[in-house]
């Protein structure tokens, strides 16, 4: 009890210490923006001015008064936008060891410091929040912790901890032998019937969960499923959807299998993520519902490349080519028919920094630019359920700009060539290169 009460005091001392200082006037810029894009309106505003006063949005348009002691940064050469927002990524994991057994070889923490270097390449290629659907060691609520604390850069992230399956499903780790491990169970994401379903979405959120992350049916990189098939049941979805909006949390669902994407429809998903195989009734019910697709291109061009250029087992790679002509079909099929869509991309899948390659896919899926950029923005933001702070330049809202040199809305690939990123505020991007953040 006496080194409880020790900690308690000294949390209180550095809370002071911090609150001190922070104190003082707050830092006042404002954007001259060459043309700005309105994503809620679908339009473009030539000459506008966005007064920042701290980490919001005080004031945007055309004849927006600069006040006198603002700092003014000139973008009058540049088309400005709101920060990305990624909605399906898995920022502590890498794929550059290949996806064989290598976390097995990896020290607890190793994860969270992948993270680090992956979340400053996330946020300098614009996207200044993400939704992270699933890590082990709780490695992204650590590095979410850290980031909001001002400790390391990268963006605001909406993290999930563990992702929930079943036993020997596509969330589970399997293809070994069983002595090797301690069989997993709610509290590391493996669930099986209703009463542990619950309990695992219970401990999630206990320990830091902001999101809920399932794996509806079998995936691509599992070993030991069919990439289509179900895995939770109905009522276990149920469940799972009903224990998380006890505590104002959304359920995102990993889903490729046609049966397996109507049942986490059916029972209140926010998201349906990949969506391999979508028919006239799915679409039908994601529309009823208003349920989200997340559709996650670039993954599935990975694993394509993965597989034809022999990185993958031969029993992912055969899923990988099985899977994606479906998945093409599908999402061009979803936007001609008006279903919900937010960006998201499975970074971690393929290296993180590239996700803006997504605006591309989307594009030739039959999206205009326009639309694919409001996928990122108001879209994503709808999504989180944050659509009153996020995805959006108006006043109040978090100050997360971005800035492209030219006409993304004429070539959605100048979004790869982010020059200018703005978090809550703080400028950690201008001029193309990254802008060193003093940490007080």
């Amino acid at each position: 009890m006496r080194t409880l009460r020790m900690l308690v005091a000294l949390a209180l001392v550095f809370s002071a210490a911090g609150a001190s200082a922070q104190a003082g006037p707050e830092r006042i810029v404002a954007v001259r923006a060459g043309r700005l894009v309105d994503v809620s309106a679908g339009r473009v505003i030539e000459n506008a001015t966005i007064v920042v006063r701290g980490d919001r949005v005080q004031a945007v348009g055309t004849n927006v008064q600069v006040p006198a002691n603002a700092q003014v940064i000139d973008l009058s050469g540049y088309t400005v936008m709101p920060g990305f927002i990624d909605t399906h990524t898995h920022i502590t994991s890498d794929p550059s060891g290949g996806y064989s057994d290598q976390e097995l070889h990896r020290w607890p923490g190793y994860a969270a410091i992948v993270g680090v270097k992956n979340a400053r390449k996330t946020l300098l290629a614009g996207f200044t929040t993400v939704r992270n659907v699933g890590a082990g060691e709780w490695s992204d609520i650590a590095l979410r912790d850290a980031i909001r604390d001002g400790l390391v850069p990268g963006p605001r992230i909406v993290a999930a901890a563990n992702s929930l399956g079943i036993t020997g499903g596509h969330c589970d780790t399997n293809g070994y032998r069983p002595d090797l491990t301690t069989e997993p169970g709610p509290a590391d994401g493996i669930a099986n019937g209703i009463d542990e379903a619950m309990k695992a979405v219970r401990y999630q959120i206990k320990y830091g969960a902001d999101v809920i992350k399932i794996c509806a049916t079998g995936g691509v990189l599992s070993a030991g499923d069919g990439v289509g098939v179900p895995q939770f049941t109905l009522e276990e979805m149920k469940a799972i959807v009903q224990t998380a909006a006890f505590a104002d949390r959304k359920v995102a669902a990993h889903a490729h299998g046609l049966d397996g994407i109507k049942m986490a429809v059916q029972a209140g998903v926010a998201s349906i993520d990949h969506g391999s195989m979508l028919d006239d009734e799915a679409i039908r019910l994601m529309k009823q519902h208003g349920t989200y697709l997340v559709p996650t291109r670039m993954a599935f061009e990975s694993v394509v490349k993965g597989a034809q250029d022999g990185k993958l087992a031969p029993w992912a790679a055969a899923k990988a080519l099985e899977i994606a002509p479906h998945a093409r079909t599908s999402f061009r099929t979803a936007v001609q028919n008006g279903v919900n869509i937010a960006f998201g991309t499975d970074a971690g899948v393929f290296p993180h920094g590239e996700n803006a390659d997504e605006f591309r896919l989307m594009v030739e899926a039959g999206m205009t630019p326009m639309q694919a950029i409001q996928a990122a923005t108001v879209s994503a933001a709808r999504l989180l359920g944050r659509e009153k702070e996020l995805g959006d330049l108006k006043q109040g809202f978090l100050a997360d700009l971005v800035a492209v040199r030219g006409d993304p809305l004429r070539d959605v690939n100048l979004l790869k060539r982010v020059d200018f990123v703005m978090k809550g505020g703080v400028v950690y991007k201008q001029a193309g290169s990254a802008v060193e953040v003093i940490i007080l």
